[in-house]
């Protein structure tokens, strides 16, 4: 018999305060919209071969950039599972930014 337990999935934090939600609600819309804004800006200014190159550099970054969130605020354990922007979002608003409002709770 195996005595090897598998260890359950901490749920989303939770935040409260509407700060914190609008921050989460930032960094959310930035991860997930990022890259086609700076595509279409890219598009306006320039031209749309440099639009296509933003987009590809822009996808490049994004992915980076929401690695680096994920991986920096989501316990290991847990980093096995997929989580989406709005879950990464939360967790590093929680963890990073707004600590103090856990803590008191």
């Amino acid at each position: 018999m195996q005595k090897e337990f598998i260890e359950l999935r901490e749920p989303t934090p939770v935040l409260y305060s509407k700060k914190c939600r609008a921050v989460s609600l930032l960094l959310k819309l930035f991860l997930q919209y990022g890259s086609a804004a700076a595509t279409f800006i890219a598009w306006y200014i320039y031209d749309f071969f440099i639009a296509l190159l933003t987009l590809v550099l822009a996808f490049i970054l994004m992915g980076i950039i929401r690695s680096k969130l994920r991986n920096s605020v989501i316990p290991s354990s847990q980093r096995e599972y997929h989580y989406n922007d709005k879950e990464i979002a939360d967790w590093f608003s929680a963890k990073e930014l707004c600590y103090e409002t856990l803590e008191s709770l």
